[in-house]
């Protein structure tokens, strides 16, 4: 699985359609599109097809960060600066996660670990563009709850290497153990969240227990160019797909429908229309959040 893969004909095709859906007006619209080629030609990662408003705002904000007065004088140094790079590269991608910082996810996971797991013998969970060591966490701690953590594997998915890199190498600061506590308990946990940690030595950091940790697998993968790697009982990717332009969004959640299992579970960031051609294999699993299971 590799995020800096080609695309297919296909996905090039549609990403150049999309791109003719944002033809430039202006000098920084120009700018724009020349940037995200550039990145695509030069890094291998497809943003032609995400919502130009939410990709301006990213690419603005690296702007202030990194110093460039325009888009054009960014585009050079993402081309011949690596650090450069990855600084817009990261604020392209998924916002980081807190451990339960969303309270109805988190309920919503409760209640469908075990419906959907239970039967499956070896059960497997996609965290799809997973946004940070923390996301992967917090699913781990609740398949032990569920007393499913021994047999199940969850596959962390990430667009870049140092990404991945720091996902793996990921630990918590002590002094943030209250605050997700009380994320903890307003989710409905029990107990001590730092039951599920290991403390360092010297008291001031804390790492998940190997024996969920080893339940991880991290991987690069790129959403908008790669294809379907395995099969899932339940896919994660509410956080992915909201930067994603109608066209690209079609694409993923045809990789989503070709890689969940019958009666797998799906969680996506906004319900599902009448325009989106899988929407037919899926049934709402509750009215409150964009959570379906695949039909048999």
């Amino acid at each position: 699985m590799s995020a800096a893969s080609s695309a297919s004909p296909a996905s090039a095709s549609a990403a150049a359609a999309n791109g003719r859906r944002h033809s430039p007006s202006t000098v920084e619209e120009l700018e724009l599109e020349l940037l995200l080629e550039a990145i695509f030609q030069c890094h291998g990662y497809d943003y032609r097809g995400y919502q130009r408003e939410l990709v301006a705002r990213h690419v603005r904000a690296t702007m202030r960060r990194l110093d460039t007065p325009t888009i054009s004088a960014l585009q050079a140094s993402v081309l011949h600066d690596a650090e450069a790079w990855d600084v817009l590269h990261r604020a392209l991608y998924v916002d980081p996660a807190l451990m339960f910082d969303d309270a109805s996810e988190v309920t919503l996971l409760r209640m469908s670990l075990g419906a959907c797991l239970h039967g499956a013998a070896l059960p497997r969970i996609w965290l799809a563009d997973c946004a940070g060591a923390q996301q992967a966490w917090t699913l781990a701690i609740l398949l032990d709850q569920e007393q499913l953590i021994a047999r199940t594997e969850i596959y962390a998915t990430l667009a870049s290497d140092s990404l991945l890199a720091e996902a793996r190498q990921a630990s918590l600061p002590m002094a943030r153990m209250t605050e997700l506590q009380a994320f903890y308990v307003r989710s409905g946990g029990i107990g001590q969240l730092l039951d599920y940690f290991d403390v360092s030595a010297d008291g001031t950091r804390a790492v998940l227990a190997p024996r969920l940790s080893e339940r991880i697998t991290w991987a690069q993968y790129n959403l908008v160019t790669d294809a379907s790697f395995n099969e899932f009982h339940m896919i994660l990717g509410q956080r992915a797909l909201p930067a994603f332009g109608m066209a690209l969004r079609q694409r993923v959640l045809r990789l989503f429908d070709d890689s969940l299992a019958p009666f797998g579970v799906l969680a996506l960031d906004r319900e599902l229309e009448p325009t989106d051609r899988v929407g037919s294999h899926y049934r709402a699993l509750a009215s409150h959040l964009p959570w379906y299971q695949r039909r048999a």
